[in-house]
């Protein structure tokens, strides 16, 4: 056997765990069946699957070593990165950018976040520095450069091997740099959100990779067997959209563990006024302490970053609980007149007299602490926009169970909304309320009136309360509805509200109301209140923010038949 021919058997074994996880007559991935290799590349994809992550690859012997990396690399010498040994890819993965279907193994978008040529350090044998478990190495692409270290560490539960990913601290060492900062493609200049919504190219795992990626007319994205999908905006449009907010820095939360009941925070170049920061709102259970305002403040800073583009450039209705969630809340909406100037407002010009007449719109993470040092505990953003509030950007479907539903029915009737907007081509993603239901979000261009979004919700909504009589009531009074769900299309009208992504609700523990994918409907574990604002940093953590992928899509409505 000559050297070369040993090197491709040992790169087709090498493979075998790779095509072992994949469909090629489902999935766009390419198979790595052309044999083709092109020098020492590199590349990282963002990978917005189950959970999100980096995936690292470096090209070794004709494939492509790869280690996934959920906080991504950094040029920040200070910084150590998880990185988690995964199978081998073929060569012809470098390039691919685009969708993996959903319930494929690593179904989700990928984008390729950076390339280009790499060289090892101190040795001619890179793969048996990988297989030593230490590698040195320059990376020379058009984001990452420098010399970067990976280190073994041991294994995980699964069998996995965990590495250290780091850089070192160089000419090209950058304190602070932070990938998702610099989140789009160095291919299409998209972002992962972009190539969800309209994927400009398929992969074709079964033939030759030159002839892999055929580009796709928009309009013909949509699945096998489907109708054409939704006409699609091709970027965000929106300044909430495009916008994006700095997190609190560890000295700014600091100052707030370390303050007293009241005091003034600064806070991103703003000073707060913050008052009984030791009051429990929230009651404990068990073990765990109650809640107090400190904390719910704590939580809606950290959380603004992710929060504020489904709030940002919408009048917020606020539910007030400032003597805690065991006591009656109520509704707010009008801004005080003692609110620091700092804070954006709107005036409601055709209210009645006697309604709300200036309501506060929020635009920064400021704003957010201050609505929880108020006591809002609860966030219900409009889904129109200022100043053009006649006409929504969202339509919504509300799964509101009855006393006699149980969570495996509100299930069922998320999976069957999935199916009939699946069917119709339109991007939506689901969301647990944090108390018992589901909603799903469907974002759409901002040219219908309420009416038409709500006649339209409705016809999907009747569809599908028709497949499942036994679970749907259509009765507008509870008392009448013999403990059956209702799918809500009333929530349809302008100043008539659902729960903002991320908000807290007035429950013990502090549940959260948080974005789920549609494969979580299968998760054994999922439940409306699962995460609570003590432990959702680290669901952002592991999966990122679903409901990103909606952010800047403007969609028509198609015909429900």
């Amino acid at each position: 056997m000559t050297v070369g021919q040993a090197k491709s058997r040992r790169k087709s074994d090498r493979l075998r765990t790779y095509r072992a996880k994949r469909d090629f007559s489902r999935t766009e991935e390419p198979a790595g069946t052309s044999g083709r290799t092109s020098g020492r590349l590199f590349v990282v994809q963002r990978h917005r699957a189950r959970r999100q992550h980096y995936d690292l690859r470096l090209e070794i012997d004709g494939v492509l070593v790869s280690w996934a990396v959920p906080k991504g690399p950094t040029l920040d010498p200070k910084s150590r990165r998880m990185a988690i040994q995964v199978e081998d890819h073929p060569i012809e993965y470098g390039d691919f950018e685009g969708i993996i279907p959903r319930g494929e193994y690593g179904g989700g978008d990928v984008i390729v976040w950076d390339r280009g040529t790499w060289e090892a350090v101190d040795t001619d044998d890179p793969m048996g520095a990988v297989e030593s478990g230490n590698l040195h190495f320059d990376l020379h692409g058009q984001k990452l450069t420098g010399r970067f270290v990976l280190v073994r560490r041991g294994q995980d539960d699964s069998g996995k091997s965990n590495w250290l990913l780091l850089h070192k601290d160089d000419e090209h060492a950058r304190p602070g740099w932070n990938p998702e900062e610099h989140p789009r493609s160095v291919k299409s200049d998209r972002t992962n959100e972009e190539v969800a919504a309209e994927p400009e190219a398929v992969w074709h795992g079964d033939r030759p990779a030159d002839q892999a990626e055929v580009p796709l007319p928009r309009a013909e994205s949509s699945g096998r067997g489907r109708k054409p999908a939704a006409k699609k905006s091709k970027k965000a449009t929106t300044a909430s959209a495009r916008q994006s907010w700095p997190e609190p820095t560890e000295e700014e939360l600091a100052a707030l563990d370390q303050m007293s009941a009241k005091g003034t925070w600064q806070l991103a170049g703003q000073q707060l006024r913050v008052t009984n920061l030791d009051k429990v709102l929230f009651p404990g259970g068990g073990d765990a302490p109650g809640i107090t305002k400190r904390e719910l403040i704590r939580y809606y800073t950290r959380v603004a970053p992710v929060m504020l583009p489904y709030l940002s450039e919408r009048p917020l209705n606020m539910h007030r609980f400032p003597n805690g969630v065991e006591q009656k809340g109520f509704w707010h909406k009008e801004i005080p007149s003692y609110a620091p100037d700092w804070l954006r407002r709107w005036h409601h010009s055709e209210a009645d007299p006697g309604e709300s007449q200036w309501y506060l719109v929020p635009d920064s993470v400021p704003a957010l602490a201050w609505l929880a040092n108020y006591g809002a505990v609860e966030l219900h953003p409009w889904i129109s926009r200022v100043p053009d509030v006649h006409n929504p950007t969202w339509a919504l479907f509300d799964i509101d169970p009855g006393s006699k539903t149980s969570f495996d029915d509100v299930l069922t009737l998320a999976r069957l909304h999935r199916t009939a907007l699946e069917h119709l081509g339109v991007i939506a993603r689901p969301k647990v309320t944090g108390k018992g239901g589901i909603q799903i979000w469907v974002p759409i261009e901002p040219k219908y009136t309420f009416e038409q979004t709500r006649s339209w919700v409705q016809e999907v909504s009747r569809a599908i309360g028709d497949a499942v009589p036994d679970l749907v009531s259509w009765a507008w009074e509870k008392k009448q509805r013999r403990g059956l769900a209702r799918l809500d299309y009333t929530q349809n009208v302008i100043n008539k509200t659902l729960v903002a992504p991320y908000s807290v609700r007035p429950q013990p523990g502090a549940p959260v109301s948080v974005p789920i994918e549609w494969d979580e409907l299968e998760d054994p574990q999922l439940a409306p209140d699962r995460w609570t604002i003590r432990d959702v940093f680290a669901r952002l953590e592991s999966a990122g923010d679903p409901f990103a992928a909606l952010l800047g899509v403007e969609q028509e409505l198609p015909e429900p038949h």
